[in-house]
């Protein structure tokens, strides 16, 4: 290389590294700031009965365990490739015909979910049915949110993906605050305050999205486009269980009360989340963006030691200072259960924000193997099952969950280790 070209690469490299960190920098701002504005949302635990806390924290469960990971993912990897390459058309015809599957989706759940509404109430333990009612326009804008997060987060515009965060966590607080405050609401006026943020959240990302879904779509290759999106979906989903499908479990194995402290537990572990999912998120459609240019990039390296930094960092301090905590939004009933289970809960997740970085590395690239998806799918549907004969206690349960998190971190590091080496597996390079 000359001297006059690595002076121009150099500071190029430097100014995309100065960007990244930026980026990641206000994403990690949102992110923690809307999480703590949501997770305040929880201070009401107080003002209300446990049972009642417990029936917010299970239909809050069903709302996470959508597909709203694979959702997001899919869109991003779509946008980021699609500007790549000069392809709007295409891309506002994948955004609709995604837009119109899930409302098709959403709508026979629906009415499913209304005809079985007694028993879905009696397993529940749940008197008041308005709390279903409520989780239904939450569920449909939960699946539209992050398809218009992912077209954010593709076209790398993560000023307004940070302010969607921020005002989907707002308005849930403001809301949430003054329905169970003032009026009394309970579990049934917190679901309206997650209503209405997430319904701010998505007029907000869908606005500023506005170019490219409302651009004339022009035909797309769908079997190229199910090549694409298939190991995105099942990877994703499996992660997005493994993360979230534990409370489902202990809301349906556990009294109600017990479900609570649980919720409680899990609020404060998953708030690590919140501080290490940005790397991921910003390096995701900069990874695919350079596969589609056939670019090289030395990101997944940054991110891995970042990621990996972080997570236990945020595990130390959370052990350390969770038992003071905890007592500022939950009476002093919770935090004797909530105390002990931290540190198991804290510590599952380590594993898991090091994997997310390897399955977002592995799916960003466009020859992404259908086996990744399947593999992990797998790892996730044996841990539902295995939730259903082990389950003797809470913290039972999240050693069942820290096994299948190390699971899947040996299966997508052993998966990352076969790309970099294809003359040991016969496999061809990705």
């Amino acid at each position: 290389m000359s001297a006059v070209h690595a002076e121009t690469v150099a500071p190029a490299d430097a100014a995309r590294d100065a960007g990244f960190f930026r980026q990641s920098g206000w994403l990690m701002v949102a992110n923690i700031g809307g999480g703590a504005l949501m997770w305040a949302v929880h201070f009401l635990a107080r003002r209300i009965p446990p049972g009642e806390y417990g029936n917010f924290g299970g239909f809050l469960a069903v709302i996470m365990v959508l597909p709203t990971i694979p959702l997001q993912m899919v869109l991003a990897q779509q946008t980021a490739r699609a500007l790549a390459t000069g392809r709007h058309g295409e891309l506002s015809g994948v955004i609709r015909l995604f837009w119109r599957g899930t409302f098709w989706f959403w709508l026979l759940a629906a009415v499913a979910a209304l005809v079985f509404q007694r028993q879905i109430l009696t397993a529940w333990k749940v008197e008041n049915p308005m709390a279903l009612y409520l989780t239904l326009p939450v569920v449909l804008l939960t699946l539209w949110m992050p398809m218009f997060w992912g077209v954010l987060q593709g076209q790398q515009n993560f000023l307004w993906l940070g302010w969607s965060m921020l005002s989907n966590g707002i308005g849930r607080l403001g809301v949430a605050a003054f329905a169970v405050l003032v009026l009394h609401a309970y579990a049934a006026g917190m679901l309206t305050g997650v209503l209405l943020g997430t319904a701010l959240a998505f007029g907000i990302a869908a606005w500023q999205t506005r170019a490219l879904w409302l651009c004339p779509p022009t035909a797309f290759d769908r079997r190229g486009l199910a090549r694409q999106v298939i190991p995105l979906v099942l990877g994703f989903l499996g992660f997005q269980i493994l993360f979230t499908a534990d409370t489902m479990f202990v809301k349906t194995y556990f009294s109600e009360e017990t479900a609570g402290f649980y919720v409680a537990a899990g609020t404060l572990s998953r708030a690590l989340m919140w501080l290490v999912l940005p790397l991921a998120a910003v390096m995701f459609p900069r990874l695919v963006h350079s596969a589609a240019r056939a670019e090289k990039t030395n990101l997944l390296g940054v991110v891995l030691v970042g990621t990996a930094v972080l997570a236990v960092a945020g595990v130390a301090g959370l052990v350390l200072l969770g038992p003071w905590v905890v007592r500022i939004p939950y009476p002093e009933s919770f935090a004797r259960v909530v105390i002990p289970l931290l540190p198991w809960y804290a510590g599952a997740m380590v594993p898991l924000a090091v994997a997310n970085v390897l399955l977002n590395d592995l799916l960003a690239r466009p020859a992404s193997k259908l086996g990744l998806g399947l593999a992990i799918l797998t790892v996730a549907l044996a841990y539902m099952f295995c939730l259903t004969r082990l389950h003797s206690s809470p913290v039972q349960v999240l050693q069942v969950m820290g096994c299948f998190n190390l699971l899947l971190l040996a299966v997508c590091a052993a998966f990352r280790y076969a790309r970099q080496s294809p003359h040991r597996t016969g496999l061809p390079p990705s």
